[in-house]
């Protein structure tokens, strides 16, 4: 096999070319203090191997995740390419190449060394054009996407960058401290432009040297003094570790958000998760990536660029060996029994106070209580929290449709559902999920009905962000008037809910729900809407 190129960066070019490109990992939030990082999805081209799942189910024969090029893959030349015919002395330049293999570490484009992010996405951009194309279109960089499960709001777009939530509440006025997991560089106000191809930041997703981080303070550039020639040249698929950054961190710190998604996952062992533990699974073998758009669909982000099924692998007609436990497919979803419980490795927030913010020590400085694990249950910047290990989901029904609250909505009752999924006993289309619900308090306007949107950090939206005033009447009109949202100016603090669905830490199938974990006083049934354990009164539920 042969190739002849003219000098090495010929060569180093045709190869480049067949390299798949960069992905995007983005985050759900951050918030100030110690606290730090934030919420997001997972990226790019999956492995090989085929889903091993566990011996009690079945399998599809066909599942092949599907292989795609790798940033050190040989390249393959024409076979047919031939040398200058014209037999003239510029031919001494040529170089016949026998099996190239492409490295990023020799490549000159990203021998640095560069002063900025952008500089290193330029490099990277003189290669993987069509890449950055696609990369502006995916949510993990408008943080906004198609919805079209949110109720009254099918058809449109939204997502991260217009949703109410508890733990940190917004990104409008903040975005200089939540961008820090944006997959880009500058992202610190309303003005950031989309179209900035510059303004993408490749290594957040693609870095495999490790040293690469963002700053948390600077809308998601770099941290002072890295290497970014060292990180450039390591790049490759993104890792656990890649999305983790983001997503482990999400609403703050570690497996705060989330609850099935912290640094346990890095390098899990099968109790913990049975995908990534047991069979080695980084994300992208359930988020199968293409053209960087990764597919999964969030009920408390509420966009959806395609459900991540476990029946994708798994066949849905008959998972289990068992037929009676295939007759329960029919109303109960798999990660019900499969997910008994979650964060069992580590601890998770269930419960922010946002009311208690502002108690200082007497010194004037940050106060931070810990409880004895090491959990913050008091931060001046941030209020009050409760954690909680090894939690038992809340069970409900849930037709993939749900309601979810943007900023500028109004609420008619308290507490006040920020997200909820849709489906009761009489869906068919229904089937009984897991579910973290995290509790809120926090501010709202009792006369306009809606849920304020703080201004915490920056000076971006006005002189008088929460974290460094700590005045909430000043910060809650600063954050509504960057928003445009009428403000009646009067402010109180009013209990909240978000439901979240719970889709990771699979446990071994030992650890699954047994039947009386459910039924002879297992659960209550009543509040699915049974009028009694359905072993006894029968199913209620209208299947199709």
């Amino acid at each position: 096999m042969r190739m002849q190129m003219s000098g090495f960066h010929g060569a180093w070019m045709a190869a480049a070319v067949l390299v798949a490109g960069l992905a995007a990992c983005g985050g759900d939030g951050g918030g100030g203090g110690t606290d730090t990082g934030n919420d997001a999805v997972v990226t790019d081209t999956p492995k090989t191997d085929a889903v091993q799942p566990e011996d009690a189910m079945q399998p599809k024969d066909t599942t092949q995740p599907k292989d795609t090029t790798q940033p050190n893959d040989t390249v393959q030349p024409n076979d047919t390419a031939q040398p200058n015919d014209t037999g003239n002395a510029e031919t001494a330049q040529d170089v016949v190449v026998e099996d190239v293999p492409f490295s990023h570490a020799t490549a000159p484009a990203l021998a640095g060394p560069f002063d900025s992010g952008a500089a290193v996405t330029a490099a990277c951009i003189t290669c993987h054009a069509d890449e950055a194309d696609e990369l502006m279109g995916s949510v993990h960089w408008t943080w906004k996407g198609p919805t079209p499960q949110m109720v009254g709001h099918e058809g449109e777009k939204h997502g991260k960058y217009d949703t109410i939530n508890n733990f940190c509440i917004a990104v409008p006025s903040n975005e200089g401290r939540c961008t820090q997991c944006h997959a880009g560089y500058g992202f610190k106000d309303k003005d950031f432009d989309f179209a900035d191809k510059s303004a993408m930041d490749c290594l957040v997703c693609h870095d495999q040297s490790g040293i690469y981080k963002k700053d948390k303070k600077t809308a998601g550039l770099p941290v002072p003094d890295i290497d970014l020639a060292a990180a450039a040249q390591s790049v490759g698929s993104p890792t656990r570790a890649n999305c983790g950054a983001c997503h482990f961190f999400a609403g703050g710190g570690d497996n705060v958000k989330k609850g099935d998604l912290g640094t346990a996952l890095l390098e899990p062992s099968a109790q913990a998760d049975v995908h990534m533990g047991g069979q080695g699974f980084v994300c992208q073998d359930c988020h199968q990536t293409e053209k960087h758009n990764i597919p999964g669909a969030s009920l408390h982000i509420g966009i959806d660029t395609g459900r991540v099924l476990c029946t994708d692998c798994h066949d849905d007609a008959k998972i289990h060996s068992n037929d009676l436990l295939n007759t329960h497919t029919q109303h109960v979803a798999c990660q019900t029994c499969h997910i008994p419980t979650f964060s069992r490795q580590q601890y998770t927030k269930t419960y922010w106070d946002w009311s208690k913010a502002g108690d200082k020590n007497d010194d004037g400085s940050q106060k931070i209580v810990t409880d004895e694990f090491g959990n913050h249950t008091y931060d001046s910047m941030k209020g009050e929290f409760k954690w909680e290990k090894n939690v038992k989901p809340t069970l409900a029904w849930w037709n993939g449709s749900f309601k979810r609250q943007l900023v500028g909505d109004t609420y008619d009752s308290v507490p006040v559902d920020l997200a909820s999924p849709m489906g009761d006993i009489k869906d068919p289309k229904a089937r009984i999920y897991p579910f973290k619900v995290m509790v809120g308090i926090q501010g709202v306007d009792p006369e306009k009905k809606r849920v304020l949107v703080p201004h915490l950090f920056g000076k971006g939206s006005g002189e008088n962000p929460y974290w460094v005033a700590y005045d909430w009447a000043k910060a809650f009109a600063e954050g509504m008037s960057y928003v445009g949202v009428d403000y009646s100016g009067t402010f109180d603090w009013a209990e909240t809910t978000m439901y979240m669905a719970i889709n990771h830490e699979v446990a071994p199938k030992a650890q699954a729900r047994g039947c009386n974990d459910c039924h002879n006083g297992g659960i209550d049934f009543t509040e699915l809407g049974y009028t009694g354990d359905p072993m006894t009164v029968g199913g209620e539920h209208a299947t199709e």
